[in-house]
């Protein structure tokens, strides 16, 4: 874990703030379902960087002539616009772009296959190398893998990428709904990794691209799990591209999480031209460490292709040991013994202003804010998620229920549906090494199908996992097909106990909403964080009560995913939902505190934030209410105000039907005129505090102190990046964070300022005033930019200050901190990334809807969701 020093130097009237990364290790990423192993012979380049990108259809782009000389310079992942952070009711493009790349095949791709590996783009694409297509691609979010070698293109040689992505309205291929009618957005884009892999001729096969039922790649399956043992079974498919018979070795190793050895298994195989072969080999470990939300326990396969005593391929697989079962008297039992409920959350994949164009760091920082936030299961909505986004909920102990891409739609066309089935069978081959995977979603949310499709879907998760521990289907039980079929089935809590209960465990998918109806969209679950204290309390408060009543359910009720944890943005609506225990740069509501709440005091989590905790939901202001709530996981809370003179003590009153650890609250204990006496009458604002302490076995073993803010007079800056430094690879940002405080540091809820940045190093702001991104209004305090690297490590400072100084003004803040290098090489020949000058446009081009049309689409919007009982 990287660790964070603070050094403050006072300059003038400035703060600066140097943050220091000591003892980085770099972040193991994956690269088309393989982490790279040193000295396999495979070669993975960066290829995110040196992009043309221009907005809107060019006839002729594909051509290898074609002048892009003037097109903008971007990396991906890449968004086609920046938009505001609030900027649902589609606002963003919807159309058509075109991305180009020139360069030279590295020169240890020799004798190599070359592939070029897009973890995700928007729409439909259509791919060209040296002016000629040679892919066409349907849907957003699964990778595409193009040869260049079958193209014609070896080592030495220069060539040009071209791509055509279009994320308009489509119904031929799912989600399928249009935009404007749609719970999310299409931001559009190359909006995910793109890698240049160096592959042996006689090597590693890629488990999506071999498009073969359970097959491709590596899989690894367990049988006879136990405490006492485990049988760990590798899969592995080779295939010969040379033209001449080749007899190789598939060496497996099987390592701790310490990297020590456990076994080496070796099979030999002989390929003709074009063959294909696999080897299954077993290892069996003993005393194996179990994989749990808790204890994220990870093994290392190492897979190498071995000829004439030299490793020409190869590639590292992380898996977990885990056993499961699904039991409507027991509930979900995990590693032979129950667990408890499974509580989460879901999660769209937007960020504020860069749509989906998250890096993998922030894709790390995601997981890790949802399992600090106590949760333990995460539902992907509506859509399989960025490959990172799995490694870092393997590597933090989060399940995953992961979805094929629908909503609300379904397309009487065949076609639609086989290509649904195929969405599905791309995500499970994808994704099936994945620990942290127990459950698949292969149907179409909130959407009426027939019968035979959802029986289809149910069975091709077995054929593509035909193997012990397989993660279960899951679907609405109202649903055709579903709850007499189905492993699991999404319900609502209290359904486990009517007369017609289905027979299967119950989850429910998407617990919090208490919306008013489906148009207006009014109800206590949302607050934006800038509505300030009140509204966030009356969230936080309405979450809990839903949270507290997945508790009070049968066994058989096994948990729910909250909607939703991060503020995001929406088609069919003018406002961005905000139900986020998060904003949209995710900076934490009062709610985040009350989740946090509900992990065990004696839980000790090896990444996660844990241990004993204790928050006051409370600003000691005038507009305060007179109620203060504390959520901890103590046994009970001693809260004090005013120095001590006044104190009182109060259990966490918990049942077996209860949440883990209910709120707390101090009924009429604030008075803002009793405590204007103190500050006002008796000239003693200090004593105006409120101390809260959290008790364990009658000792106190956390605390923490409120003081109401007074005058604004200095800002106060900070990197949010969650143990996870900013690397130097052009594409990565990370959160900085300005705060108005007072003298003493507390954080002027109430100020009303906008901050202006100025950065000096390597590193860029991204957006602008166009989009109200610099300068920053403050809400709630702060005023949050985003902060991209550039391809050089090195030092970055930001300085922040108020947008209209003056002598009484918040003095301004300066913050330094270094990016570290990369460490996967780039394959680009353009070396600085353009400032981005262009004016970004705030509205979508399309169709145009009268009124009535409008309303007609969101009713039939208002039907669906009331027709599955969302809550």
């Amino acid at each position: 874990m990287m660790m964070k020093k603070i050094v403050l130097l006072a300059l003038a009237s400035l703060l600066t703030v140097a943050v220091q990364a000591e003892e980085y290790r770099p972040a193991e990423t994956s690269v088309a379902g393989f982490i790279p192993l040193e000295g396999s012979g495979r070669v993975v380049y960066d290829f995110n960087g040196g992009w043309r990108f221009m907005k809107g259809d060019v006839a002729g782009a594909e051509a290898v002539a074609f002048d892009d000389s003037a097109w903008e310079v971007v990396s991906t992942p890449h968004t086609v616009e920046l938009v505001p952070a609030e900027a649902s009711g589609c606002r963003n493009y919807q159309g058509v772009v075109w991305y180009r790349k020139a360069f030279t095949v590295p020169a240890d791709c020799a004798e190599k296959e070359v592939l070029l590996h897009f973890e995700a783009v928007m729409g439909k694409q259509a791919f060209y190398v040296n002016g000629e297509l040679v892919e066409e691609h349907l849907g957003g979010y699964l990778p595409v893998m193009l040869s260049l070698s079958k193209a014609g293109v070896k080592a030495g040689d220069r060539c040009v990428v071209a791509v055509k992505a279009d994320n308009s309205n489509d119904k031929t291929y799912p989600p399928g709904k249009p935009q404007y009618t749609l719970d999310f957005a299409y931001h559009g884009g190359i909006y995910r990794d793109v890698w240049l892999i160096g592959r042996s001729k006689v090597g590693l096969t890629d488990a999506v691209a071999a498009n073969r039922v359970a097959g491709g790649g590596v899989f690894v399956h367990f049988d006879k799990i136990s405490d006492e043992r485990a049988e760990v079974i590798v899969n592995t498919e080779v295939e010969n591209l040379e033209q001449r018979t080749r007899s190789v070795r598939v060496e497996t190793t099987l390592k701790n999480q310490a990297g020590e050895l456990i076994k080496t298994l070796s099979s030999r195989v002989v390929l003709s031209h074009g063959a294909r072969a696999v080897t299954e080999q077993r290892f069996v470990v003993n005393d194996p460490h179990l994989w749990s939300p808790d204890d994220p326990y990870l093994y290392r396969v190492e897979s190498r292709v071995v000829a004439n005593k030299q490793t020409i391929d190869g590639g590292v697989t992380r898996v977990g040991i885990r056993s499961f079962d699904f039991s409507k008297e027991q509930g979900f039992i995990l590693n032979g013994k129950p667990f408890g409920k499974l509580i989460g959350a879901n999660r769209h994949q937007d960020f504020a202003y860069v749509g989906n164009a998250v890096p993998n760091s922030q894709q790390w920082r995601d997981a890790k804010r949802l399992r600090d936030a106590g949760c333990r299961i995460i539902r992907v909505a509506h859509y399989p998620q960025d490959p990172s986004f799995m490694d870092a909920c393997d590597e933090l102990g989060l399940f995953v229920i992961v979805a094929t891409p629908g909503w609300q739609y379904w397309n009487k066309d065949p076609k639609f549906a086989e290509r649904v089935h195929q969405n599905t069978r791309e995500i499970i081959r994808r994704d099936r090494n994945h620990p942290s995977v127990l459950m698949w979603e292969p149907i179409l949310n909130e959407t009426r199908y027939p019968k035979d499709f959802s029986l289809e879907a149910l069975q091709l998760t077995k054929e593509e996992y035909p193997y012990p521990y397989r993660p279960v289907a899951a679907a609405d039980v109202h649903s055709a097909g579903v709850k007499e079929h189905y492993d699991v089935v999404y319900a609502w809590p209290g359904d486990e106990q009517k007369a017609d209960a289905p027979e299967q465990t119950i989850f429910t998918r998407e617990w919090g909403e208490n919306v008013d109806d489906w148009y207006a969209h009014n109800n206590n679950n949302r607050a934006s964080r800038s509505w300030g204290e009140r509204p966030q309390k009356v969230q936080a408060l309405s979450l809990a009560e839903t949270y507290n009543n997945l508790y009070n359910t049968e066994p058989q009720f096994i948990g729910g995913a909250q909607w939703h944890p991060f503020d995001h943005q929406r088609g069919y609506h003018p406002d961005p939902y905000w139900g986020g225990i998060y904003d949209a740069f995710r900076q934490p509501k009062y709610a985040y505190w009350m989740f946090r709440s509900q992990t065990a005091a004696d839980l000790k989590h090896p990444t996660a934030e844990s241990g004993p905790m204790i928050y006051i939901m409370h600003e000691m202001s005038q507009w305060s209410d007179s109620d203060v709530v504390v959520f901890t996981n103590c046994d009970s809370v001693r809260l004090s105000i005013y120095d001590g003179k006044k104190s009182w003590t109060k259990p966490v009153v918990r049942t077996d039907r209860t949440m883990p650890n209910p709120p707390v609250v101090f009924a009429d204990v604030w008075d803002f005129w009793e405590a204007r006496s103190y500050s006002y009458t008796n000239k003693n604002w200090q004593a105006v505090n409120m101390v809260a302490e959290g008790i364990i076995d009658g000792k106190v073993v956390c605390t923490t102190k409120r003081m109401p803010s007074r005058r604004s007079t200095k800002l106060r800056l900070y990197v949010d990046w969650e143990a996870k430094p900013l690397v130097a690879d052009g594409s990565d940002f990370v959160v900085v964070v300005a705060e108005v405080t007072d003298d003493s540091g507390h954080v002027r809820r109430m100020a009303k300022e906008h901050i202006r940045f100025t950065i000096e190093g390597e590193g860029e702001i991204i957006g602008d005033a166009s989009i109200h991104a610099n300068p920053r209004p403050v809400e709630w305090g702060s005023a949050p930019i985003l902060v991209r690297s550039t391809r050089q490590a090195g030092k970055i400072r930001i300085k922040a200050e108020v947008e209209h100084p003056g002598t009484h003004a918040p003095t301004a803040a300066e913050i330094e901190f270094e990016s570290v290098p990369a460490t996967t090489p780039f394959c680009h020949e353009v070396q600085q990334r353009q400032v981005e000058q262009q004016q970004q446009a705030r509205t979508a081009a399309g169709q145009q809807l009268s009124e009535a049309e409008k309303r007609r689409l969101l009713e039939e919007v208002d039907r669906q969701q009331q027709e599955f009982g969302v809550q």
